[in-house]
């Protein structure tokens, strides 16, 4: 009997010990997040006013990029120029510099290495800041862009230290007033600049990794409108477009339209786009992105490159209609689609691929890419652009591409006419009346001559050449320039006349 109760004890033992771990297991897979997490924030919250007591200094981190890094901090870039006078003050403490070149050519703007600190006073208070970067994650994560060049980019930040008794004073006015007095700084020091898209990857101005989409140099060219080469009223007409687009920041945004402006400058070669898109530049004083279209590999990168632009630019694709198969596209897809249904029967295994997938290795950019690149969502991002397309062939383009709302205003760059001649000659030449004028007038009626070829002909090419000289010289080419045309239309004629002829013998 003693036996029996014993082992029936110890079996009732194991089932309470069972029932308990079961029970255990219940309640930590219920309750154990619950009561950690209870347990963690009150340990935290008492843990900071801990640290509190011991460190009263709250800090503000601005990083380089935004999240996604998509885009360049403004607020980095302001706090950055902000801090280029306490770097070079005496005090400042700053014992590490880096340079780059300045509006002026024999100054250079500092700011401060990383790991450099240095302290700054606003309304009594005193605050600190600290540059510093983090290595590129080791990783192997895909970022959005593509993981290749973001993990070769170290991440940049300042670091804002002040009091806690400060916070108010700090948030509320210290940060505005940087970054106003930041963007002062840097339009006081601003460089206009010419960007490409041709490998931006490298290193920067302060000699840290960039994963940048652009390159640049210093946009130096000297042509303005005052001595663009263009008949005077047309002239007038476009930069008092351009003035009221500069200005009119309010317009569009009470008209529910992105502060944006589309230009499209056709015409034969020499008339001089490129230069207008110079004197455009020059008189608005902005940046110009110069996009080699063929070198963008999808619709994604048009679209980063478009991101990464600032406000105040120009972008440009020159010679679009060469630049990608954009000609007429929608018209040769139907084309393509009709012949296909036409020959779906013909078809053999093994047989050539269309031109596009030849390409496959190219650039994939579309025509619907390029439109989205124009108007779409994300043409809305930033501001005060304005988007020029050039173009030889005009009528080449699919007018999708350039509408109204897309290009909006159309400007045909024509051949040199007289009162554009009058521009060069002063320019050139130094004069405004001659006795060879009335000829020069009469022929360029009659001739067809780019405002580039009539000013290489008034362009001194020894210390010899004058005034009677070099018109001379412009006079004897437009006469050539007369004679071919009347050969050209006398061809035309004869081709005509026998083309009648062959119609009365049958």
């Amino acid at each position: 009997m003693e036996a029996s109760g014993w082992s029936t004890s110890l079996s009732s033992g194991i089932v309470l010990s069972l029932v308990a771990v079961v029970w255990t297991m219940l309640w930590n897979n219920l309750q154990g997040l619950q009561l950690q997490q209870f347990v963690s924030r009150h340990l935290s919250r008492h843990a900071r006013r801990l640290a509190a007591i011991v460190d009263p200094y709250l800090t503000v981190t601005i990083a380089e990029y935004d999240g996604g890094r998509m885009k360049r901090s403004d607020a980095y870039k302001e706090v950055q120029a902000y801090l280029q006078r306490a770097t070079c003050a005496t005090g400042g403490g700053v014992r590490h510099l880096k340079a780059e070149t300045a509006k002026d050519v024999d100054a250079l703007v500092l700011s401060m290495g990383d790991n450099e600190e240095v302290a700054d006073e606003f309304r009594g208070a005193t605050v600190w800041w600290l540059a510093y970067s983090t290595p590129p994650r080791e990783d192997n994560a895909p970022s959005y862009w593509g993981g290749g060049r973001a993990a070769r980019a170290d991440r940049r930040f300042y670091r804002l230290f002040f009091l806690e008794r400060d916070r108010d004073l700090v948030l509320g006015e210290y940060l505005p007033h940087v970054r106003r007095e930041g963007r002062a700084v840097m339009v006081k020091n601003r460089q206009r600049k010419l960007f490409t898209n041709l490998s931006g990857d490298g290193y920067d101005a302060d000699g840290m990794w960039s994963e940048s989409v652009w390159s640049h140099v210093v946009f130096e060219h000297p042509k303005t409108f005052a001595t663009l080469a263009m008949d005077p009223a047309k002239k007038k007409e476009v930069m008092d477009d351009l003035d009221a687009f500069r200005n009119g920041k309010d317009y569009y945004a009470r008209v529910g339209k992105a502060w944006k402006r589309g230009y499209l400058l056709y015409g034969p070669p020499g008339t001089g786009k490129s230069t207008m898109i110079a004197a455009m530049a020059n008189h608005l004083d902005y940046d110009v992105y110069d996009i080699e279209l063929t070198s963008v590999r999808t619709n994604t990168d048009l679209r980063k490159l478009f991101i990464e632009t600032t406000s105040k630019s120009i972008i440009v694709i020159e010679d679009i209609d060469c630049s990608l198969d954009l000609t007429r596209a929608r018209k040769k897809k139907k084309k393509a689609n009709d012949d296909g249904q036409k020959n779906d029967g013909d078809k053999k295994d093994g047989a050539e691929p269309p031109d596009e997938e030849k390409d496959a290795g190219g650039s994939k950019v579309t025509l619907s890419g390029v439109l989205n690149f124009i108007d779409g969502l994300w043409s809305a991002c930033g501001g005060e652009r304005i988007i020029v397309f050039t173009t030889n062939h005009v009528e080449k383009l699919d007018p999708a591409l350039i509408r109204r709302g897309r290009m909006d205003k159309h400007i045909e760059m024509s051949y040199c006419c007289f009162e554009a001649f009058k521009l060069l000659a002063k320019v050139y030449l130094d004069v405004e009346s001659h006795h060879l004028f009335d000829a020069v007038e009469s022929l360029l009626r009659e001739a067809n001559m780019t405002p580039a070829d009539v000013a290489e002909n008034l362009t001194p090419k020894s210390v010899d050449d004058d005034a009677d000289s070099c018109l001379a010289s412009l006079v004897e080419e437009l006469e050539k320039a007369k004679e071919k045309v009347l050969a050209k239309k006398e061809g035309k004629g004869k081709d005509a006349a026998d083309g009648d002829d062959d119609d009365d013998e049958y």
